[in-house]
């Protein structure tokens, strides 16, 4: 199910096909959990990777802070989820 996730998400977005991934699933999660979780997740990753962050929600408060650090990101509503593929432009 995780590969699934990680599969749409680069098909339906900008990332980068080419590069590894990695998903982090915050479903369960409340606020602020989530957005801090994918921060601290951004922060240990190798370079190059593409986060997929599963949601049930689009992480509006996250945008801001992924712009300020230098990542691009876009969302796409999934059938069973809030995608959102976090990546730093090379």
């Amino acid at each position: 199910m995780q590969t699934d996730f990680t599969e749409r998400a680069v098909e339906r977005t900008d990332a980068p096909a080419d590069r590894s991934r990695e998903v982090l699933d915050v479903r369960e999660f409340g606020p602020p959990k989530p957005l801090t979780e994918t921060l601290e997740t951004l922060a240990d990753l190798a370079d190059g990777t593409v986060l997929v962050q599963v949601n049930d929600r689009a992480p509006q408060h996250l945008y801001p802070k992924l712009t300020d650090r230098g990542y691009e990101f876009e969302t796409v509503t999934d059938e069973d989820a809030v995608l959102t593929a976090i990546w730093r432009k090379n």
